[in-house]
């Protein structure tokens, strides 16, 4: 997104919202909002997954579906096929005197919501660049959205007002709200997210046909990249038909590179060796741009492995050796072991730390390989 800027308005709290959609992104605006103090009203089309939402303390239903008052910002958290009537819909009623949605495609429903005649005046469209392959108000969080970017895509018409109520929302959520244009937004997520879920799931449908020998040998690296195929299918056809031709130009660009080492490699020789160690190359040097933590540069980390048991209070006991130590964890993984009750933690600390760590945890009866 290279004409992006994180915004730096600080706003107060918004008061008052409505949640149109009681999903996993719905919920989770909900559950963070509750706990800012604001008065949260959700309504769903589901009304056992509004229920659940209820249940779990992200709200309360919105009575009749119709506010007494307008809210300070609506939530529309529905598909990118539903923005636009959705929105339409929400207007008449006079849910908000601002409202925003969470669709991760932003041209096509602003497009569409041109065309219905939505004022346009209170509308931001956003999306939040969070998520999890689990799907439903059920894996909900209120922290979904720490330190995560927010696309905010307003557009000529909208009021100053109701930027300024959607920015509030973000902030309050944790995440960073983040400017772009909407057809750069889309261009930019096929990029970075849509593409790569048809990629995983492409992946993932080789081991469809796969026999027991080779799922027995699944690694971490397999359960890495197919990770996000086991999204729901319903709600990424609508991302994708929304977002078809970046979506596509990514896909041909990515086909293109696997047939070119497909035919390298059974060409079998040395030459073609080299230029498939070029695309790993790529590989590395793409990756590398990929931002750490807080944004920025990757930093380079040193990973301590710990052999652990597969009983409670284990992972605890580690992150509590961790604290003792004065070492904070960056990141982690676990590598399980297949048919044994054990696995190997891996722990990201800064380089002047892993020895420490390490020393602390085998002092508590750890093992801790190749240190």
């Amino acid at each position: 997104m290279g004409r992006s800027r994180v915004t730096g308005v600080d706003e107060d709290v918004v008061g008052r919202i409505v949640v149109v959609g009681t999903g996993l992104i719905g919920t989770s605006i909900a559950l963070a909002m509750r706990e800012r103090g604001a008065e949260v009203l959700l309504t769903d089309r589901d009304a056992a997954a509004l229920a659940l939402a209820v249940e779990l303390g992200a709200g309360t239903a919105l009575p009749g579906g119709a506010s007494a008052e307008p809210a300070d910002l609506a939530v529309l958290a529905v598909p990118p096929a539903a923005v636009a009537v959705t929105l339409l819909d929400a207007q008449k009623r006079g849910l908000a005197t601002a409202y925003t949605d969470v669709a991760s495609v932003k041209a096509l429903p602003l497009a569409q919501a041109a065309e219905l005649g939505c004022d346009l005046s209170t509308f931001v469209a956003g999306h939040p660049l969070a998520g999890s392959e689990r799907s439903g108000p059920g894996a909900a969080r209120p922290d979904l959205f720490l330190g995560r970017p927010w696309a905010l895509c307003a557009t000529p018409e909208a009021a100053p007002e109701a930027v300024a109520a959607v920015t509030a929302l973000v902030k309050a959520c944790g995440a960073m709200p983040v400017e772009v244009d909407a057809a750069e937004h889309d261009r930019a997520v096929a990029l970075v997210s849509h593409g790569p879920h048809v990629v995983s799931a492409a992946v993932a449908a080789r081991l469809t046909g796969a026999d027991d020998v080779a799922l027995g040998l699944s690694g971490q690296g397999v359960r890495d990249v197919t990770r996000i195929a086991a999204s729901d299918p319903r709600l990424w056809i609508g991302i994708l038909s929304a977002n078809a031709e970046p979506v596509a130009d990514v896909l041909e660009a990515v086909a293109t590179d696997l047939a070119v080492a497909a035919s390298l490699l059974r060409d079998g020789s040395e030459g073609a060796s080299a230029h498939v160690a070029d695309l790993l190359l790529r590989g590395n040097a793409g990756r590398s741009r990929i931002p750490g933590k807080h944004g920025g540069g990757q930093s380079a980390y040193a990973t301590v492995q710990v052999v652990i048991p597969d009983r409670p209070g284990e992972l605890a006991m580690i992150f509590q050796a961790a604290g003792v130590a004065g070492v904070n964890i960056e990141d982690v993984t676990i590598e399980h072991s297949p048919g044994r009750p054990l696995g190997v933690l891996e722990l990201a600390v800064v380089p002047e730390a892993a020895e420490r760590l390490a020393t602390e945890l085998r002092s508590r009866g750890w093992s801790v390989p190749g240190r």
